[in-house]
């Protein structure tokens, strides 16, 4: 894979956006390369560089998470709560993923169910903001464990390219009755283990076909990434709090229709 700087760059861009948005960070990667050519080969490089997403919640919340590290030194339950249940939300993801990669890696290079992701999933989001008005967990840590196995589950529905791993995350949340703030940040909290595995399996699938080109492309568009993201997630909770989530489910109908379009005509 050999891809320019503005490749790589815009791609980081790309992913810094949407990597926490509903809207599919790693279903706008594979068409930002089908508009912008870039050669096939780049399934790794898309993987890689969301964990420069994923380290901008650690950034932006690392005094929530020094306190759950000091809590779980003292045995605190609120502490522990938090940590059951973002890593036991992580282990759907990780069981099936790790059964499915070849798969799931098969579909990023088809274009096409990105934009009918995208389509049907901005129908979906519609439909749950307007079921989905009864709130009863307000915090990560008063999630039931039922709830948390629950919203793992259907996580796993973002392994199609264009559903969104945030997306599926909120919304599994909405429906089991988490508050629409909740349900954002445990999306970002959940994101950590979850794109650490996928990032992790994803080296060592390519270990032997990584070469200097491609790891350096891999670090710029880390770079990339963390920095946008730092700036798109307090955004997004603004707009969640104000507006919900029907903006971005009308985004996914138009950006996805007019993909579909441009791949049916092209």
């Amino acid at each position: 894979m050999e891809m320019s700087l503005l490749s790589i760059l815009l791609l980081g861009i790309v992913e810094g956006v949407t990597e926490f948005l509903p809207v599919s960070s790693t279903g706008h990667l594979v068409l930002a390369g089908e508009v912008m050519k870039v050669p096939q080969g780049t399934e790794t490089f898309d993987i890689v560089i969301q964990l420069g997403a994923i380290l901008a919640v650690v950034v932006l919340y690392r005094a929530r998470f020094g306190h759950v590290l000091a809590g779980l030194a003292r045995r605190d339950p609120q502490a522990i709560r938090f940590t059951r249940n973002v890593l036991v939300g992580f282990l759907p993801a990780a069981l099936i993923g790790a059964v499915a990669y070849k798969y799931i890696k098969a579909m990023l290079a088809e274009p096409i169910v990105v934009a009918l992701a995208l389509i049907v999933g901005g129908v979906a989001i519609l439909l749950i903001e307007r079921m989905s008005k009864r709130v009863t967990v307000e915090s990560v840590e008063g999630m039931s464990l039922r709830t948390v196995i629950g919203i793992g589950f259907i996580q796993c529905l973002a392994m199609i390219p264009g559903v969104s791993r945030s997306g599926a995350t909120i919304m599994g949340a909405l429906t089991l009755g988490v508050d629409r703030k909740t349900a954002a940040e445990y999306s970002f909290f959940l994101a950590i283990p979850t794109m650490l595995g996928a990032t992790v399996l994803a080296l060592w699938k390519a270990r032997d076909h990584l070469g200097d080109t491609q790891t350096t492309a891999i670090a710029i568009g880390f770079v990339v990434s963390f920095l946008v993201a730092m700036f798109v997630i307090r955004w997004f909770l603004t707009v969640v709090t104000r507006h919900g989530f029907a903006p971005f489910a009308w985004y996914r109908i138009v950006a996805g229709t007019v993909a579909l379009i441009w791949l049916l005509v092209r």
